[in-house]
């Protein structure tokens, strides 16, 4: 399936949090082709999300202040999103639970005789 925007965004911010890389280290990472990726790389330039560095001779990209921001809100999301599916998940194991516990109670309970049979 396509990523979409968003995706494609998220994935080129968290290849570029832990150092400056070039296009074609980015578009490796995120495994895109190099024309999209600029495409990409200029939205997120033009919205003050990355900037554009000399390093080495080579023209690489880093994020900004509000790159990272914007970064760690997206990381916080996908991390709450999927607790919130895992707490789903156990809420309706536990709703399943006393019923299978009331069904073992009764199976293993030894039925009352009446003593004056």
């Amino acid at each position: 399936m396509r990523k979409s925007k968003l995706e494609l965004y998220e994935a080129i911010l968290t290849a570029l949090v832990n150092r400056p890389l070039t296009v074609d280290l980015i578009a490796y990472v995120c495994n895109m082709d190099c024309f999209a990726l600029r495409k990409r790389l200029d939205f997120l330039l033009k919205s003050n999300l990355l900037e554009e560095r000399t390093y080495k001779g080579r023209s690489c990209y880093i994020l900004t202040r509000r790159g990272l921001a914007i970064y760690k809100t997206l990381a916080l999301t996908k991390k709450l999103e999927k607790l919130q599916t895992n707490i789903k998940k156990i809420d309706e194991a536990l709703q399943s639970i006393p019923a299978l516990s009331e069904c073992k109670a009764e199976k293993g309970k030894p039925k009352k005789q009446n003593k004056n049979y």
